[in-house]
């Protein structure tokens, strides 16, 4: 056998067997899947996926529960209320700042 060492880390109880569960089904053991992105940071001199935030999007009302429209709503009422108003133009550009629309 290669000379080998071991690596430990310290993850979520309930993402570890999720995880492990996938892997499973795949016929790939942790150890394994842990070879392949050692090796892959190695090819390609870095973490081998895309690490960034997602673009926020606006969230389309008919995306949402009727729950979810009135708790934003009874949240703009209390905006309202605690004297927290926005121009229009203040909105416009706030949403091209934010989603570049």
């Amino acid at each position: 056998m290669a000379n080998t060492t071991a690596v430990y880390a310290r993850i979520d109880t309930g993402l570890k067997e999720n995880a492990e569960a996938i892997l499973a089904q795949l016929g790939i053991t942790p150890s394994s899947v842990i070879q392949m992105l050692y090796s892959q940071i190695v090819l390609q001199n870095g973490i081998p996926f895309d690490l960034h935030l997602p673009t926020p999007q606006p969230t389309a009302i008919g995306g949402m529960t009727q729950a979810e429209l009135d708790a934003e709503l009874a949240k703009g009422i209390e905006s309202i209320k605690s004297g927290k108003t926005y121009s229009t133009e203040e909105i416009d550009n706030e949403l091209a700042e934010e989603f570049g629309i």
